[in-house]
């Protein structure tokens, strides 16, 4: 049991579940692991049995004191309590030490995450694969160690692991040390620069040249009239059998319209066209286009 008087959920005595794996001891022969271990502090004072009369509710709060990171971690353990050299595992013990440490897990209703099943299945074969003779391949060079793949991985583990025992040994704001409050008076007053008469001057004749470089541009927006050019259409026609199309534009193309002139001269001919006034001939493809008005048009 914790100090908030629940009980401490099994997977404090993980640690020790693998020393007694270790010595070839299993946890249910050796009782000291647990009961020696105090549930609780009451007073001061370590509690190592609970009461007759205690009722915990079945979804008590359970605080989990995870004593491994993973399978990698557990294997590693495994593998440096008992100083064996990493890149020679003997599978055989490694697996059976590790099987019993997840049976025990199991025994004790801890939740095991699928990664240890994994890992469990893949020392399996990696064991079995090692009891098989080695055979060689074609080149008659001998094929890769099955626990290549395994240990690559612990070496990459552990150095990661080392990595960031180290980062966090590394001062950390809030936990290590804290930033000081005091108030720091840093105003400092600034001597004013001498200038004389020729600087001011100066100075002024920088920002007129600056104020010529940044001239604004306006542009305004012409007001064209589609009325307008349908009337001078219509005149330009009154008096006209007939005239080309481009005819209609040589005179602005001349005094150098505006290219807005030009569409809003073309829109007011097709709007002719629309209400009947205007009739559009072509001889043939490619041929000249030519205007006519569909009938006399008087304008004043």
């Amino acid at each position: 049991m914790s100090q908030t008087g629940l009980p401490t959920p099994p997977s404090v005595i993980e640690k020790e579940t693998v020393e007694a794996v270790l010595n070839n001891t299993a946890l249910d022969s050796t009782p000291n692991v647990v009961d020696g271990m105090a549930y609780a502090r009451l007073y001061g004072e370590p509690l190592f049995n609970l009461p007759q009369d205690l009722y915990i509710p079945p979804n008590a709060l359970e605080v989990f004191l995870e004593t491994f990171e993973g399978p990698l971690d557990l294997l590693l353990y495994l593998i440096r309590k008992q100083n064996f050299n990493v890149l020679d595992i003997p599978m055989a013990q490694v697996t059976t030490q590790y099987l019993v440490y997840v049976e025990q897990i199991r025994k004790h209703n801890l939740e095991l995450a699928s990664e240890y099943l994994l890992m469990a299945a893949m020392l399996i074969e990696i064991k079995s694969r090692m009891l098989l003779p080695v055979k060689k391949s074609d080149t008659g060079e001998e094929v890769d160690d099955p626990r290549a793949e395994l240990v690559r991985r612990l070496l990459e583990y552990e150095q990661i692991k080392l990595a960031a025992q180290s980062l966090n040994e590394l001062p950390v704001a809030g936990r290590d040390f804290f930033h000081a409050l005091a108030d720091i008076n840093t105003e400092v007053e600034k001597p004013l620069p001498s200038v004389n008469a020729n600087d001011l001057k100066q100075a002024w004749l920088d920002i007129l040249k600056r104020a010529k470089l940044n001239a604004h541009h306006r542009i305004t927006r012409e007001v064209l009239s589609v009325r307008e050019f349908m009337t001078s259409i219509l005149r330009q026609l009154q008096h006209k059998q007939f005239m080309e199309f481009s005819e209609l534009f040589e005179d602005l193309i001349t005094n150098e319209q505006p290219r807005s002139v030009l569409v809003v001269n073309f829109i007011a001919m097709l709007e002719l066209s629309r209400e009947s006034l205007l009739e559009l001939t072509q001889a043939e493809p490619y041929a000249p286009i030519y205007v006519r008005l569909t009938y006399q048009s008087v304008v004043n």
